[in-house]
């Protein structure tokens, strides 16, 4: 008997190393931040859950259904304006009762309130993952992934996974400072097999209602991306998209561009028309509504416009160097690095 235990005795070790590496890799914050990923996307969920941003908190009901690949959701609101929203593919209907009014446009990814982008393993040279245990949340048992930036450019997030399901249970948006700036708290949240199509119509009566549908403008050939490319830009951002197209109230293209970390994103709009007979204006304002941040231009005849989910610095920093790359092509010099272009700390604006 001490013979055949002495032989099993490697194999056992070996098999217990196995199983515990395996366990260890998925309790890894990037796995949990994956498996919340595939949740969010595939399966079917109904819920109820507050969102405070700004000093308000709306309670919002939202459902989420995966049919055949299809996506369709719904998000009500339980007090305040009473509006319902219906995602079905690639366009969204807003129904504004306070409004007599329903808006027709382009989806966003999804519904949720602070969307999460997809966390992927990309993101780790400007964020730092880690986990930080077994929590009790909405009276279940929730892994708590943080987020934290390793510097000034972007927000961090606070995430609690439920662990039988994957699904975010709470989520917090934080500042450069640790503040909360946004929060999303599921009360109550179900994982139904069968959600029935009656759930995405629409509870009310819209006779009278004004029904606005916002078609997309048309495109036009944009700027060569080399423009651009070469424009210093926040540590990790790069130029994800170009566009330019036609918009209400000017009669030359608007060239529209996108930056991203792969986390984080920022669009800018640039327009030229009605700023020639001033070339050598200058101005410049900066405007921050809860988690957004806009920061406007004004320079040799440009109007440079960002905005998005970020810090002040970011999109002041993405719109510097626009600038200096476009008036360094406009000189033949290359552009400069600025002030506004050191690298911020966490806790710094």
């Amino acid at each position: 008997m001490t013979r055949v235990r002495a032989a099993c005795e490697p194999l056992l070790w070996l098999a217990m190393s196995v199983a515990s590496a395996a366990a260890l890799g998925a309790d890894t914050p990037q796995s949990w931040l994956d498996r919340m990923n595939a949740a969010l996307t595939s399966r079917n969920y109904e819920g109820v859950f507050s969102h405070w941003q700004s000093g308000k908190v709306e309670t919002l009901r939202i459902v989420h259904r995966v049919l055949d690949g299809a996506v369709t959701e719904r998000l009500e609101s339980l007090d305040g304006s009473g509006r319902q929203i219906f995602r079905n593919g690639a366009e969204l209907t807003c129904y504004l009762p306070d409004q007599r009014t329903v808006l027709v446009e382009k989806a966003p990814p999804s519904l949720l309130p602070a969307g999460l982008p997809k966390f992927d393993a990309s993101m780790a040279d400007f964020y730092q993952l880690d986990n930080q245990g077994t929590m009790r949340q909405m009276g279940q048992k929730a892994e708590l992934i943080t987020v934290t930036p390793r510097d000034g450019y972007r927000y961090g997030y606070r995430l609690w996974i439920q662990r039988s399901s994957g699904m975010p249970l709470k989520t917090e948006l934080i500042d450069t400072n640790g503040n909360i700036i946004e929060e999303v708290v599921f009360s109550s949240l179900s994982l139904p097999h069968h959600i029935a199509d009656e759930e995405f119509k629409p509870q009310l009566v819209t006779t009278g209602f004004a029904w606005l549908r916002e078609d997309p403008a048309p495109a036009v050939t944009a700027e060569g991306p080399g423009v651009w490319n070469n424009a210093p830009l926040p540590p990790g951002f790069h130029l994800a998209a170009q566009t330019a197209q036609m918009m209400p109230g000017v009669t030359v293209p608007v060239t529209h561009l996108v930056f991203s970390d792969g986390v984080a994103t920022v669009s800018v709009f640039i327009q030229t028309e009605v700023f020639h007979d001033a070339p050598n204006q200058v101005g410049a304002a900066m405007a921050q509504v809860g988690s957004s941040s806009a920061f406007t231009s004004v320079r040799s005849g440009h109007k440079y416009v960002a905005l998005g989910e970020v810090p002040p610095a970011t999109v002041r920093f993405i719109i510097e160097g626009l600038m200096h790359q476009s008036l360094g092509q406009a000189l033949g010099v290359p552009p400069q690095p600025t002030s506004a272009q050191l690298q911020p700390t966490q806790g710094g604006k």
